[in-house]
């Protein structure tokens, strides 16, 4: 029987899942499974976006049959010929004849290795830029060579702002009927299974993913839809700025991962007594592996997550315990770096391992490795404690300082909200945070205005205002498109179909908000660079129980990371939007002209 899920109106997932797999790629343990998901759009032209892995035939193609009902399946492109997305391309060709597969040339001649049937006369051969329209949707392809094999591309949906993303944004993980990232708990221990993805599978490729992301950051995606793992449609810049990191080799975690390899349990000790002594430094989440015990995947996907890794390992066969070294051959081929390494060595008659692995960890790309180390000569000694403490201490100082300046005012609880007005025929809108009741009878609220905002005379002239109350599914095109242009000269509405009108003739978002508020203004305050503006509420009306976004978790889990430039130039960067201004110093009373934040929201480049 099919099982397939909705993602929008016309764009269906009809993979399946693998549970009975037991190791990934043969070699990555996969406890959860794996899903492989595949994508059927279904617009005045069907478009199956990838195919499957041969585990999962039967269930693949009762899918795509039930979805189609009968019709025709016209495209089939391929992001990825890994045989886990790529195995069926021939049984697809077997059972819809006139089907035409949309590739770029490096695919095509991967399809010729794979399959015997005549490529040549089934191909649509795709570049950089290039663009297939299926009716109501238009489809462009972005070339994303060795993330993580050199055919490998995206898809982008134009009309939906759509990223088919092949393998990056994935995770292991099987389905669990929740087809979207945020209908289950994946921001806190699923990402660490999106990490051990990353790293395991793409994290070598790093250059490679921020030439993809960079790509990705100019144009506006509402969704990502990955070959493994769940649909992305809210907190998108949450996962960007993982990638970000991931892909930059920078630690997501400003803490110490120990590796141990023990026979006897010497080594360990020696490992135990220095996490206590790092605790005790006040370093928190430290965390110490068994190497022996644990699988070399979980160990690499924490070593990308810490930013000072210590080695301990035992002498053996005149050099060191082989679980460390698989690790740290492991780190090598994923080209790991920027990272403070230290180690211990433990060795009975002969400590031969400190040569071996100073050897490894000196590969490390722009590495620092500590100066006090920790020899053992079978156990650890009570006089030995001040070299531990030495190391301890030499770690603790090293640490980045975390702690960072925070403005009192940003400690209240601020909401943000779309505020909507009209000109005559001119509809305009702009990101507000600061909405108040301040009565109940009669029901008055208060809104604070820069008095730059167009929406800011508009209202003035007007005096009536719709409040949109924004959730925290709001994804940040929504405050880019409000809240970082300018009405003056711009339509914030143009092509924004999510709205309709209210009584009082003004709109309001009907998506990404739980609420809204009509209002007529009963009084002004001129308040230096704000007014505000007291009003009294006509209509409200709830809209849906999700959460509204504060503040706080905006600039946490919405706003993507701000990219400084890469050239070095001498300015200031506002920290709200990304704007640079240029020069020694910035003028006190200086207003950000994006945003309209003032100087205390810059920080020097």
């Amino acid at each position: 029987m099919h099982n397939t899920k909705k993602i929008t109106e016309d764009l269906f997932w009809v993979g399946a899942n693998n549970r009975r797999i037991s190791l990934f790629e043969n070699i990555y343990p996969v406890p959860d499974g794996v899903s492989y998901n595949s994508y059927l759009l279904k617009d005045e032209k069907t478009v199956l976006l990838d195919t499957a892995d041969l585990s999962v035939s039967k269930q693949f193609f009762e899918n795509i049959e039930y979805e189609l009902g009968g019709r025709k399946l016209d495209y089939l492109i391929i992001n990825h010929m890994e045989p886990d997305h790529c195995a069926l391309i021939e049984n697809v060709i077997n059972k819809y004849p006139e089907v035409k597969i949309v590739c770029n040339q490096k695919t095509l001649q991967m399809i010729k290795q794979f399959f015997d049937f005549s490529a040549d006369e089934k191909v649509m051969i795709i570049k950089e830029g290039d663009t297939l329209n299926t009716g109501k949707h238009t489809l462009t392809f972005v070339m994303a060579p060795m993330v993580h094999w050199p055919e490998a591309m995206v898809t982008y949906d134009i009309t939906d702002k759509i990223l088919f993303s092949a393998d990056a944004f994935g995770t292991f993980g099987a389905i669990n009927g929740n087809i979207f990232a945020d209908e289950t708990d994946f921001g806190h221990e699923n990402f660490d299974e999106a990490r051990r993805y990353y790293t395991n599978i793409v994290g070598k490729y790093g250059t490679q993913v921020q030439t993809l992301l960079k790509k990705a950051s100019k144009i506006e995606i509402e969704m990502i839809c990955p070959l493994h793992g769940p649909v992305w449609r809210y907190e998108i810049g949450k996962f960007v700025e993982k990638y970000e990191k991931w892909s930059t080799y920078t630690p997501e975690e400003n803490s110490v991962l120990i590796i141990f390899g023990s026979i006897y349990g010497n080594t360990e000790n020696a490992a135990e007594i220095l996490a206590s002594k790092l605790a005790d430094r006040g370093i928190k989440n430290i965390k110490v592996v068994n190497s022996s015990s644990t699988d070399v995947s979980y160990i690499v996907s924490d070593a990308f997550k810490y930013s000072h890794i210590v080695f301990a390992s035992s002498t053996y066969n005149a050099g060191i315990y082989t679980p460390v070294e698989n690790v740290l051959l492991d780190l090598k081929a994923h080209n790991f770096q920027n990272r403070t390494v230290a180690y211990i060595y433990n060795g009975t008659w002969a400590p031969f391992s400190e040569a071996v692995l100073r050897g490894h960890l000196e590969a490390f790309k722009n590495s620092t490795i500590l100066e006090n180390k920790v020899k053992i000569t079978s156990s650890l000694k009570n006089s030995q404690e001040d070299e531990l403490n030495a190391l301890a201490d030499e770690i603790a100082k090293s640490m980045p300082e975390t702690k960072k300046e925070v403005n009192p005012l940003f400690n209240i609880n601020y909401g943000l909200y779309l505020l909507s007005v009209k000109d005559g025929e001119k509809d305009n809108a702009c990101i507000i945070n600061t909405v108040t009741q301040v009565a109940e009878n009669p029901k008055l609220i208060t809104i604070s205005i820069n008095k730059n905002n167009l929406t800011h005379d508009i209202l003035l002239k007007e005096k009536k205002f719709n409040i949109s109350i924004l959730t925290t599914k709001a994804p940040f095109s929504i405050f880019e498109r409000f809240g970082y242009h300018s009405g003056k000269n711009t339509d914030k509405f143009e092509g924004f179909n999510d709205t309709v009108r209210t009584s009082n003739g003004l709109l309001r978002l009907n998506r990404y908000t739980n609420a809204y508020i009509s209002a007529k203004v009963v009084s002004v305050s001129d308040c230096g660079t704000h007014t505000m503006f007291t009003a009294e509420v006509e209509e409200t009306e709830a809209l849906s129980e999700e959460p509204s976004v504060s503040y706080t978790y905006y600039m946490e889990n919405i706003k993507p990371p701000i990219k400084k430039p890469e050239e070095k130039i001498e300015g200031y960067v506002c920290k709200i939007c990304g704007y640079i201004y240029e020069g020694k110093e910035i003028p006190s009373d200086f207003i950000c002209p994006i945003c309209k934040h003032g100087v205390a929201d810059f920080e020097k480049l």
